[in-house]
């Protein structure tokens, strides 16, 4: 069994509509417990978090990266990251080399879903002296510059063939969330000619077309329905923001299950049952894959890492005795 060591890269805030953020929930409630600004914009973050193999890879004479998820990037003009508070500087790939890894030694990527926040970093602006990968044509930068570069050149990207779909068709609740100067550029092939995208097709958790009731749970645990992607990780669906959102999971060298949480729970105050994003392409089933998201999570001990949380992303969910969860903070990795 391949064992991970693993550390939170933090790519910078994202400043996202406070009622965008908390769906039905009203602001008097909501602003208890989170400030917004004069905009009604709440401040979150892009975690990321990159992993290297205790052990080094034979074939590669290091150890095996990974890295789980890869923010917004530096892509979008100075309109858009006005408006959503980006800091270019803390772009991923940037992150990356400041942790001491070449770019290029990312072997793997894996990103929840691909919404703009979440897989945009897998592309970059070119810099001084740089040669584009892709150049978007008509209107398909995100951007002022047409010119995209691969942010991790030799990484593989692993995601749900549903998500990939969608993603392509565009069929989200928000109109710019999946950009085509994000997604077309990963249809480049690697550097040994084989696809660049790697579509993961997991069991959804309950049979596709039947609506569960509100309390009810998978007639299977999740270790019947994730897969396998590369040692030591695994990635299962989590519908209701995306149809084909994932968790990922891996597993850490000091024993702990590691279990990075997409926007089915992005902050430690989303952990309430109808907390759903406005976002969300449906509420419903996002709130019964939570219920039994914190179930597995709390019966099996896992040590959780929130997508979005600003403060400490680093959680372990908790039964109880109303019958729902909290969540408690556990030490951030070193």
């Amino acid at each position: 069994m391949t064992e991970w060591n693993w550390q939170i890269l933090r790519a910078g805030r994202l400043l996202l509509d406070g009622g965008g953020m908390f769906g039905v929930i009203p602001k008097s409630v909501w602003s208890r417990t989170i400030d917004c600004d004069d905009k009604n914009r709440v401040e979150v973050a892009h975690n990321c978090i990159l992993l290297e193999s205790a052990e080094p890879e034979p074939s590669l004479g290091r150890p095996r990266r990974v890295l789980i998820e890869a923010g917004t990037g530096d892509k979008m003009d100075a309109k858009m990251s006005a408006i959503f508070g980006l800091e270019s500087e803390q772009s991923i790939d940037r992150l990356v080399e400041a942790a001491g890894v070449d770019p290029a030694e990312i072997d793997h990527a894996v990103v929840t879903h691909l919404h703009f926040d979440h897989a945009g970093g897998l592309t970059r602006r070119c810099r001084t002296g740089e040669s584009p990968d892709w150049t978007a044509q008509g209107k398909q930068a995100s951007g002022d510059d047409p010119n995209v570069k691969l942010s991790f050149p030799n990484a593989t990207v692993f995601v749900q063939e549903r998500e990939w779909r969608d993603a392509i068709a565009n069929d989200a609740v928000m109109t710019r969330t999946y950009y085509r100067d994000h997604l077309l550029p990963l249809e480049i092939p690697l550097p040994d000619g084989s696809p660049r995208v790697q579509h993961v097709r997991s069991a959804s958790p309950f049979m596709p077309g039947r609506v569960p009731h509100r309390d009810e749970l998978p007639d299977h645990g999740v270790d019947e329905r994730w897969d396998e992607i590369i040692p030591g990780v695994r990635v299962f669906l989590t519908p209701g923001h995306t149809w084909g959102q994932q968790a990922i999971a891996f597993d850490a060298a000091d024993g702990q299950t590691v279990v990075f949480v997409p926007d089915l729970l992005p902050t430690v105050h989303h952990v309430g049952a109808a907390y759903s994003l406005g976002y969300d392409v449906e509420p419903y089933t996002a709130m019964i894959t939570k219920r039994w998201f914190l179930a597995e999570a709390a019966a099996r001990g896992w040590t959780l890492v929130l997508d979005h949380e600003p403060g400490n992303p680093v959680q372990r969910a908790w039964a109880t005795e109303r019958g729902w969860f909290e969540l408690k903070p556990l030490d951030t990795p070193t």
